[in-house]
């Protein structure tokens, strides 16, 4: 049986509202045994906790470099107190979504640094892995790594990776895997696809970033909003239909890559060895 983990979905999102129960069970029933669903603000970090627990998920806390405008100092020692109170708690599983933004202009690049720098200095305390946002800012993120630990390696993934084979190599030496998603799915994508093929299959993660980077069978292009149609909004159960556009690009089976990408997942994230049970292709009882 394949067993599928989406290791980036924000099922707090207020796109899902009611339907999410709804939603992840429709997952579920397509062999996504685990979501991770990380916080992005302190806002959201007992929301996230509650939702993981309720739906028998994984969760990460930490913040957004989005956010990182609207955020306070005060909420670093928030997420130092949140991770201290549940170091116990199995199914937090890393520090995140944290990292560097350099696509979304506006944004102070020194306040992201600010709490970038922060929070790897919380996650190396409270000994958890990363998820790392790296959208166009590959090089910046691996310095600051590298920084904050000269010499060690990191478990983590770099959610979305759209890079080069150069950087995704310089993450695989410091011991990150890769998230790919939907945006694998479009036939233009050359770079990312060829990347998706040719890299190591341990260094791949499944991700759908639901309700966000749709797949190409859910995306709406500009002219087709502007005629009416809405944003499709992506959501854990197109998983499994992602990860059949990358067996083909590998030329492997779909049990095979379910089963690579979940040990996968479970090496970047330890703490899903305790919710996952391979064997019978189903989420542990935590």
């Amino acid at each position: 049986m394949a067993a599928f983990v989406d290791t980036h979905c924000h099922l707090d999102a207020p796109e899902f509202g009611a339907e999410m129960p709804e939603i992840r069970a429709l997952a579920r029933q397509r062999d996504v045994v685990l979501c991770v669903i990380p916080a992005v603000d302190a806002g959201n970090f007992e929301r996230v906790r509650e939702l993981a627990h309720r739906q028998g998920d994984a969760y990460a806390l930490g913040i957004h470099p989005l956010c990182t405008g609207a955020a306070r100092d005060d909420d670093l020692a928030l997420l130092d107190e949140a991770l201290t109170r549940l170091r116990d708690d199995p199914r937090l599983v890393a520090v995140g979504e944290i990292g560097l933004d350099g696509f979304v202009e506006g944004l102070d690049m020194a306040r992201q640094l600010h709490f970038f720098q922060a929070q790897l200095k919380l996650a190396r305390k409270h000994r958890l892995p990363v998820i790392l946002h790296v959208r166009r800012t590959v090089d910046r993120v691996l310095g600051q790594l590298r920084q904050a630990a000269p010499g060690q390696a990191w478990h983590g993934i770099a959610h979305a990776f759209n890079g080069s084979a150069q950087q995704a190599t310089a993450c695989l030496e410091l011991g990150l895997k890769l998230g790919f998603g939907g945006a694998l799915t479009f036939e233009r994508a050359l770079q990312l696809r060829r990347l998706a093929a040719e890299l190591p299959l341990e260094a791949l993660v499944l991700e759908t970033d639901s309700p966000d980077i749709q797949p190409q069978w859910i995306y709406r292009t500009q002219a087709e909003r502007a005629a009416g149609q809405p944003q499709g909004r992506n959501d854990p159960a197109q998983l499994p239909r992602i990860a059949e556009v990358l067996a083909g690009l590998r030329g492997i089976g779909r049990e095979a890559l379910a089963a690579a990408t979940t040990a996968n997942a479970i090496s970047a994230l330890p703490g899903l060895s305790g919710l996952i049970d391979l064997s019978a292709g189903r989420p542990k009882r935590a």
